[in-house]
């Protein structure tokens, strides 16, 4: 009564205790009932009538409780515990349902009528959720690692000591050695204490598992003796077969459980890991950030953390298998005797091998991880800046990058298979070679010594066991090595450099007058550099407005790094007061919608949402997207300007009302009269901030009038402090910098310097039809948003969905089709295919006659108590086992082999597809997409599908092979066979159906994890500033449990199929017993233990079977996948040979319009309509025009970004049309808007081809103004730039960029916005660099700057996609026009 209190109070509602409890009540009373008959039949029922009916009555109210507790009580309304809407069915299911998963049929059920959807499955389990799992393992990691930081701070004293002392310094070498070792087993540590206790309780099912397990053979042989014995009643047979099937399935049972537990917590270790992984990308350094890449991070919560939970199932292994073998030895004593000996020598012989490939296969392994990691990184990298690849005509030279990383890793992967190969084949012969040595000494040193059939075949039957332990003892040894090198890679990621969370006060009390206090600071990016920052004292009051000026590396940025408290402070104290909200230099953008992306997860406050997008000028451009605030932009941006981009990230922070805004040049990509509307409107003193303390770092010299105070940086000091007059009046270095900029002033005019992009105008349009050189134009009419949202244009929901901005995961639904197979195989190769279908047939034709020529061997008549022939039966025993061995071999290999081809293969294509694809898959497919392309589903076809394909095979031929013997010994049993084995086909069919839609869902769930790791890499110091951690993780959490949701139904399908799949091979070792049992008159022992056997190893034969089949259909999912975008849109050719062939093109730069127009998808308006005209050699031309009047859309057009949709581009007078993409981009060169640099050294940078000398790229960098920059770095032309240049400023970014394009000394030369991020007087020494360098070739300057492109030769203004204007600057100020008017509104006029 108790008991069944207490787990009603846990809300328990089928206990399997007390079910267990009634069952064994139940068969004592039945033994008690089944006597009482016996003697009523004897007796008389009369005698003794009371007992009888109380025996009676007892029986049935027993058997009444047994039922009852098989089914399932309602739930207790007094529980604590929690019930959930949409909770899953395993609670309320009863234990027998629990033990055997029918609780999942449900949903296999609904899987096989209709498509799966996330709705359909069950919500998390709390003790599974990312809330408490993450929550567990972040207080225990903390714990252990603060811990293990006392130890090792504790040995560095000690160490210090002893030195000090002059005891020798072996000890301090012992001491770093344990600190290396530390990290991963800090790690180990944590994760024991979390899942421990579970882990102990799992690994106990499978040491009961054993106990029955092991009971099998000593039955069997109980039942080889009853065939033998004539004379035995038949019930002995018949009980032996009942009890022989009872034991398989409590095996069944207890192993599913364990498969169960080690699923379950698998799945809570790797929600585990990718939060503390997520939570240590928010808190990483500077130093730390270099160190490593995206690529890396995805790899250690997708590649890493599936190695560790390979781990759980496998561990056990590494020495419950050595217990397995030992117990196989002490039975094969009692059989054998002192022969059973001989089988330890062989194993011992054989062991020592396996480590030593086992060992040589993990360096295989390292090297491989290593190759893929460089790999992930490179893609990342170039999948992140594709469109500058593409712009510049660089995707051959990138992808033959990756592809000769990709050689290397598969040169380590082939050795790896081949040695893992050998392993097997060692293993699997190991069994024969035990059984040979065991016959042959024991029936060759003593003639009395008789092999019959129980000694035989129950030896095979622990010998079996002993190749189960065999090849579970590879995987084990493999998964731990494999997991202990992933632990030891996660370990070094959690203990990278964290930033100190002291390094800036955040102060809320009012007694602090001044907003910012820095006294004496001194920073540095990392420890091991010199600082960037040096005696800073600053103090700015609450609600002003500081300026920060300087020229470009002067340490601008850096400033604001280290107000955030993102810098490592030296010296020095640093407080500041409220909230703070930040601006970066580059917009860091979240792919959601604009309102999204400017709430950054407050309230919508409406008036105060039109309020700041007002301010920000934002406005004009919601009305332009499709659907306006709810328009989605894509990942980084990719779909909006520069501008634009901007203007959202500086909404944003208006938006959050805090007290401090830190602003790092927001100005710089927006055009002249948006810069002053936003100044006017926004940061000025009558703006929206104007109570707020604001520190602007700025290039624009006009506004500093208009500012409070002014801060003059000059390498990584202040210079000076003061307002705008009294540092006016000195003589100083802020005297200095007006004095280089106003003869930057006077050239240009005068008036306010126009920093940014006219793209990103206030001027009202109905005509987004020009945003981005590079991409699909601001959000054009892609961006929708997830949700489908009513659009303004004439055009359908469905149009509208189809040109939605970024595209989610699509899921195929149903079984994969038959073509994806037929495919996977043309790449492997049909002769190869039909070659491994030989091998598998020869090595089971001679496995099976093997087995037949043991049991003609064990039927040998006995003369004089010795058998006859044995030698030649030793012999041809042993000489089937070698060629068998030697072909398993051949057949393994050549199947890895196979794979490795496949992968080659399938990799190219899916690189070439992705290279081959226009800019407008880039914007539309999310990068997560493709990392999942490139990292998880490779990794499934290197590794997953060519194992699972060798398993399939050899289950597959072996199940023929058993099929073949029970049906040769026992032809009755073909009648269980048949309908068995269409139950199998039944379950088989329906567990694959959704487990594929599962498997399936989860690869698409997976995702956005990665998409949002990635986002989070990017903008982990804006979102510190803002303090919006909390917010991250939860998202981070939701994804998490989102992808759990799918998973835990996709582990309990694998129980579920299992667990039905083994009792059905039980009913056929039943029908195999029970009919030798009954003809055991004309059946030989031979013959029913050669049955038997064999019979026992088919319920792991058809579930591996099956299993491998499933998991073969799971994964080839990822060959579906990878193939997916051979379909997708591609580029015009790259090269044409026929054209240009032996001729000189693009020598003098003439361009030709032609009645050109050019729409950028089939159902939008033109964006250029009938342009016609001509721009001779060498001339310099501007191009200026409103927001969406077609200016970009030149250069698209000229670079074939986006086809024509009518007319033509002539250049020199040949047809660009006509050409390959690479003739054609890498003829003209294009400095775009957002400087961007790739991991990998300075010298690749500026020279990805290889093309120039050393005094080439010197000379370049003289004219850029970055020689002595470059100089003075460590290594020169070889230093290395970290992932996106981080370790340059966004001025010298730009710079290094010009370098490029100053390099390539194009005919036809495009400017985007090229000197946004530099000041003027910089930008007034390129303008003249690029004068004098490009004199002889075309420029075509897209007007950022109306300053830059009044001294062009002509001018051309477009409006609404037309020619407005095309004119000498002269003719047109005096025409007065459209140009004139631009003048006018950027007061230059």
């Amino acid at each position: 009564m108790f008991l069944t209190q207490a787990e009603r109070m846990m809300g328990i509602r089928s206990s399997g205790i007390m079910l267990i409890y009634w069952l064994l009540t139940f068969l004592s009373a039945v033994v008690t009932f089944s006597s009482k008959i016996q003697r009523g039949l004897e007796r008389g029922f009369l005698e003794d009538f009371s007992h009888h009916v109380v025996t009676y009555l007892y029986t049935s109210l027993v058997l009444g409780e047994l039922v009852l507790f098989c089914l399932v009580d309602h739930p207790p309304f007094f529980s604590n515990a929690a019930n959930s809407s949409n909770e899953c069915p395993e609670a309320s299911s009863s234990f027998l349902s629990k033990i055997t998963y029918w609780w999942f049929s449900g949903l296999v059920w609904k899987g096989c009528r209709q498509p799966l959807g996330v709705g359909d499955l069950w919500s998390v389990r709390k003790e599974d959720s990312s809330e408490e799992i993450v929550a567990w393992a972040e207080r225990k990691w903390k714990k252990y690692h603060s811990r293990r930081k006392q130890k090792m701070e504790f040995a560095t004293f000690k160490k210090t000591q002893k030195t000090e002392t002059g005891i020798t310094e072996a000890e301090e070498t012992e001491v770093l050695l344990q600190a290396e070792h530390s990290h991963s087993g800090t790690l180990l540590q944590a994760f024991w204490s979390i899942f421990g206790t579970y882990f102990l309780l799992s690994t106990l099912c499978l040491v009961i598992c054993d106990v029955f397990l092991f009971s099998i053979p000593k039955i069997l042989s109980l039942f080889l003796e009853f065939i033998e014995d004539q004379e035995a009643p038949s019930w002995h047979g018949y009980f032996y077969a009942f009890i022989l099937v009872l034991l398989a399935c409590l095996q069944t049972l207890f192993e599913q459980r364990y498969m169960y537990m080690c699923l379950v917590l698998g799945l809570r270790l790797k929600t585990a890991v990718t939060g503390l992984v997520y939570r240590k990308i928010l808190t990483m350094s500077n130093a730390s950030r270099k160190e490593v890449t995206v690529g890396e991070i995805v790899n250690l919560v997708s590649v890493d953390v599936q190695k560790l939970m390979d781990l759980i199932i496998y561990f056990n292994g590494t020495w419950l298998a050595p217990i397995r073998i030992i117990i196989c030895f002490v039975f094969l004593w009692q059989l054998l005797g002192p022969s059973a000996l001989t089988s330890i020598a062989v194993f011992l012989f054989l062991l020592p091998l396996n480590f030593l490939i086992t060992k040589k296969r993990s360096h295989f392994q390292e090297a491989q991880m290593k190759h893929k990691d460089e790999r992930a990184k490179l893609t990342h990298a170039i999948l992140s800046d594709i469109k500058v690849i593409k712009l510049y005509g660089w995707e051959k030279t990138f992808t033959e990058k990756v592809h000769a990383i990709r050689r290397q890793e598969l040169q380590a992967l082939k050795r790896s298979q081949i040695l893992f190969s050998a392993s097997l084949a060692s293993f699997h012969s190991s069994t024969f070679l035990i059984a040979f040595v065991m016959f042959a000494v024991y029936t060759l040193v003593d003639n009395t010594h008789i092999l019959d059939a129980q000694k035989a075949f129950v030896s095979l039957t622990l010998i079996n066991i002993l190749n189960t332990a065999h090849s579970f003892l590879p995987f084990s040894i493999n998964a731990a090595v494999q997991a202990k090198v992933s632990l030891k890679r996660l370990a070094a990621f959690l203990n990278l450099e964290e930033l100190n969370p002291e390094r800036s006060d955040r102060n809320t009390s009012d007694c602090v007058q001044a907003s910012i206090i820095v006294r004496n600071g001194t920073f540095c990016w990392s420890k091991d550099t010199s600082p960037c920052l040096r005696r800073i004292d600053l103090t700015v009051p609450q609600g002003s407005l500081l300026a920060v000026v300087g020229q470009v590396g002067a340490g601008k940025s850096s400033l604001l790094s280290a107000l955030l408290g993102d810098l490592e402070k030296m010296d020095g104290c640093m407080t500041m007061k409220g909230t703070v909200a930040y601006v970066p230099q580059q917009a860091w953008i979240q792919n959601a919608s604009v309102e999204d992306n400017i709430l950054f997860g407050k309230e919508m406050d409406d008036t105060w949402f039109s309020s700041v997008v007002d301010a920000c000028a934002l406005q004009p451009d919601l009305e332009s997207f499709p659907a306006g605030q709810k328009s989605e932009i894509g990942e980084k941006g990719i779909n909006i300007s520069g501008g634009q981009k901007q203007r959202v990230s500086l909404a944003r922070a208006v938006y959050q009302r805090s007290s401090v805004y830190l602003l790092d040049d927001p100005l710089s990509a927006v055009d002249a009269h948006v810069g002053q509307h936003i100044f006017e409107h926004v940061l000025g003193p009558n703006g929206l901030l104007k109570d707020k303390t604001r520190v602007l770092v700025t290039h624009t010299i006009s506004i500093l009038q208009q500012v409070d105070n002014i801060v003059v940086l000059v390498d990584g000091t202040i210079a000076e402090i003061g307002s705008y007059q009294e540092l006016s009046q000195r003589d100083g270095a802020f005297a200095e910098f007006l004095q280089s900029h106003s003869a930057a002033e006077e050239k240009a005019h005068s008036g306010f310097p126009a920093t940014g992009d006219i793209r990103g105008t206030i001027t009202t349009t109905n005509n987004p039809s020009e945003d981005k050189l590079s991409s699909d134009n601001a959000v054009k009419s892609s961006a929708t948003g997830r949700k489908t949202i009513p659009v303004s244009q004439n055009c359908t929901t469905a149009e509208v969905t189809e040109g939605r901005s970024t595209r989610g995961e699509k899921t195929q639904q149903g079984r994969v089709n038959a073509s994806i197979y037929a495919a996977y195989l043309r790449v492997t190769g049909l002769p190869l295919c039909a070659y491994i279908i030989l091998l598998f047939t020869c090595q089971q034709g001679v496995s099976f006659f093997r087995g037949y020529w043991l049991s003609m061997w064990t039927e040998d008549p006995v003369h004089n108590g010795t058998q006859q022939h044995t030698e030649l039966r030793v012999g041809v025993f042993g000489a089937l086992g070698v060629i068998q061995a030697l072909v398993r071999f051949a057949s393994t290999a050549a199947v890895f082999l196979g794979g490795v081809l496949a992968s080659h293969k399938l990799f190219l294509q899916l690189l070439r597809n992705v290279a081959r694809s226009p800019t407008v898959f880039f914007e539309e497919t999310p990068i997560g997409n493709l990392l999942n392309r490139f990292s998880r589903e490779m990794d499934a076809i290197d590794s997953i599908i060519p194992d699972k394909l060798k398993s399939l095979l050899g289950f597959l031929f072996n199940l023929l092979e058993i099929y073949l013997v029970i049906i040769v010994a026992t032809p009755k049993a073909a009648m269980a066979i048949v309908p068995l084995t269409a139950f199998y086909a039944v379950f088989q069919h329906f567990y694959v159906v959704t487990s594929c839609q599962l498997r399936r869902m989860e690869a698409a769930s997976r995702s956005p994890i990665y998409s949002h790791i990635s986002e989070t890499f990017q903008g982990s110091s804006v979102i510190r500033a803002y303090k919006d951690q909390e917010r991250f993780i939860l998202k981070s959490n939701f994804l998490v449990d989102e992808n759990l949701r799918i998973c835990f139904p996709g582990a309990v399908a694998d129980r579920w199929l299992a667990t039905n799949l083994e009792f059905l091979g039980n009913g056929i070792v039943l029908f195999a017993a029970l009919f030798a049992a009954i003809g055991r008159t004309h059946l030989s022992p031979g013959t029913a233990g050669f049955s038997i056997s064999y019979a026992l190893q088919i319920t792991g034969v058809l579930n591996w079977m099956v299993r491998s089949w499933t998991e073969i259909e799971n994964n080839i999912v990822s060959v579906e996948r990878v193939s997916e975008y051979s379909r997708t849109p591609k580029e015009a050719p790259w090269t044409l040979s026929n054209k240009l062939h032996g001729q000189v093109w693009l020598t003098e730069g003439r361009i030709e319009f032609r009645n050109y127009s050019l729409r950028y998808r089939p159902n939008l308006e033109l964006a250029l309509k009938h342009i016609n005209l001509t721009i001779n050699g060498k001339e310099k031309i501007g191009i200026t025009g409103r927001t969406g009047a077609g200016k970009s859309t030149l250069a698209v057009g000229l670079l074939r970004l986006v086809e024509a949709a009518e007319g033509a581009i002539l250049i020199d007078g040949q047809d660009i049309a006509q050409l390959g993409l690479h003739d054609l981009r890498m003829k003209i060169t294009v400095i775009p808007q957002d400087p961007v640099l790739f991991s990998g050294t300075l010298r690749m940078n500026l020279d990805p081809l290889n093309q120039y000398t050393d005094a080439d790229i010197w000379t370049a960098l003289e004219l850029t103004q970055l020689k002595n920059f470059v100089a003075d770095l460590p290594d020169k032309l070889e230093y290395k730039c970290t992932d996106q240049g981080e370790n340059l400023s966004t001025g010298q970014k730009q710079l290094v960029c010009l370098a490029r394009a100053l390099l390539q000394k194009a005919k036809v030369l495009i400017l985007d916005e090229a000197t946004a991020a530099i000041d003027i007087e910089t930008d007034l020494q390129i303008q003249s660099a690029l004068r004098t360098q490009f004199k002889d070739s075309t420029v075509l300057t897209i007007a950022h700057r109306i300053n830059t492109i009044v001294d062009c030769d002509r001018i051309l203004v477009l409006e609404n996609g037309r020619i407005a204007e095309f004119d000498t600057p002269k003719q047109l100020i005096a025409q007065k026009g459209l140009f004139y008017k631009l003048m006018e509104e950027s007061g230059l006029a």
